[in-house]
């Protein structure tokens, strides 16, 4: 058994985490660069949380500037465990609706202009995300959710476009017909692929603000309308995550799912043949199997 720190990466209009105990603002020096913005740290009903704000206090950063690998490095070195991202997303499905959530469990990458990996020549790994999302954490967020009133949708497949723009009519009708995808947002990638990578239990939720523009109801994306629905949303988020300690408890064994241990096999490159300045950024990431080699 080890200690229970739940991570939270807020998105767009979720800035805080309500009932934090012994709160702390901590500027977190990574090897990856400058987190988004320092983490705030504290206790919530007797387990540890870190909550980092994905764009920063103020949304300084856009999509495809946000700072993801010190993010995540960020977090495993505060002894995270668990890390819930909560976003603003737009809708495929007429039954998603604005102000519902969804518990993603797969992902379309379609993001180009990012790093993707803590690893490289020097010290090769791949790691599978065929499943990216952590199960457990799932039921513990849709339990949560449904405790708080709140309509959750379990499953769904889950675009990340580069942004900052929304889509044009013909991808979102491509992104919905063809290729099957259930929501749309500009940030759960590459962050999935690293928390995966830094052997973090990761679960995504998404928080409906439009239907894109797909539907012929609704036409384009109302930016006014997002903003109305997401400070709503940010409200039932902050209920959502106020419930996850007492579901996830002060101490956890290991992952049933292995997300733990998502390095065990994935390191390729030889002892004799590994970089030593990229060894030492991957401390954190990586020391556990690094650590043994």
């Amino acid at each position: 058994m080890r200690e229970t720190m739940i991570g939270v990466i807020g998105g767009s209009g979720l800035y805080e985490i309500d009932g934090l105990q012994d709160q702390q603002w901590v500027d977190v020096l990574s090897p990856w660069g400058t987190p988004s913005d320092a983490i705030l740290t504290g206790t919530l009903n007797g387990v540890k949380m870190a909550f980092l704000p994905r764009h920063g206090r103020g949304h300084v950063h856009a999509p495809s500037d946000v700072p993801y690998r010190a993010n995540i490095d960020a977090l495993k070195r505060l002894g995270v465990t668990d890390v819930i991202s909560v976003s603003a997303c737009g809708s495929f499905r007429e039954h998603l609706a604005p102000g519902d959530f969804v518990i993603v469990d797969q992902f379309i990458d379609r993001t180009f202009a990012r790093d993707k990996s803590f690893f490289g020549s020097g010290c090769v790994a791949h790691v599978s995300v065929a499943h990216p999302t952590c199960p457990r954490l799932g039921d513990a967020c849709e339990t949560a959710a449904k405790d708080s009133d709140i309509t959750v949708h379990r499953g769904g497949t889950y675009l990340a476009m580069e942004g900052p723009q929304f889509s044009s009519l013909a991808e979102s009708k491509m992104y919905r017909e063809s290729w099957g995808c259930d929501v749309i947002g500009m940030t759960n990638m590459p962050e999935a692929k690293l928390a995966r990578e830094a052997e973090l239990c990761y679960a995504s939720v998404a928080m409906i603000t439009d239907y894109d523009s797909w539907h012929p109801d609704h036409g384009e994306v109302d930016v006014t309308e997002i903003i109305k629905t997401l400070m709503g949303n940010a409200d039932k988020a902050r209920a959502m995550l106020a419930k996850l300690p007492a579901l996830l408890g002060a101490e956890r064994s290991d992952c049933p799912h292995g997300c733990d241990k998502a390095l065990e096999y994935a390191i390729l490159t030889a002892p004799d043949k590994r970089d030593l300045a990229l060894l030492e950024k991957l401390d954190a990431i990586a020391g556990r199997v690094l650590g043994a080699a």
